[in-house]
């Protein structure tokens, strides 16, 4: 008989790997959570609309730099400037007419021309800015300020 903690011949290390049903809103969670602990950086979950709103969110100035962590290309490494004061999903995601975004502003953000609205368009992701240059509608994903 063996004593507890001692492993036997038949017990073999198993990998468990996360199941995910939001990606990213798990993403924009660990952006918010990491902010406010005071982090410089953090690793989130890859994936191409991932990468797509991190690109926004850095152009808009939100976080600094961000690539690949590991070989496999399963997680990001996201460099944070310390302006985030909140971010988060929109569900469910509501379509977006063209000349709509003031109203979605004034329901998710706290002030005009302040934070950043995530939009899916047909030309990709993207601000509510740059929808509205190019005349887009689309769906909404998160928001940021």
């Amino acid at each position: 008989m063996f004593q507890r903690g001692c492993k036997g011949p038949w017990v073999q290390e198993i990998e468990v790997k996360e199941m995910r049903h939001d990606i990213l809103s798990d993403v924009l969670f660990i952006l918010n959570n990491t902010e406010n602990i005071g982090k410089r950086s953090c690793d989130v979950p890859a994936s191409n609309l991932v990468k797509n709103v991190l690109s926004v969110i850095q152009k808009s100035g939100y976080i600094g730099s961000f690539d690949f962590t590991d070989e496999r290309k399963e997680k990001f490494r996201v460099e944070l400037v310390g302006r985030i004061n909140k971010t988060r999903i929109i569900r469910p995601r509501f379509s977006v007419k063209k000349d709509e975004y003031e109203k979605w502003e004034t329901r998710f953000l706290p002030a005009k021309d302040f934070g950043l609205l995530i939009v899916s368009t047909p030309k990709g992701v993207m601000s509510q800015n740059d929808a509205i240059e190019k005349g887009l509608g689309g769906k909404l994903l998160g928001f940021i300020y």
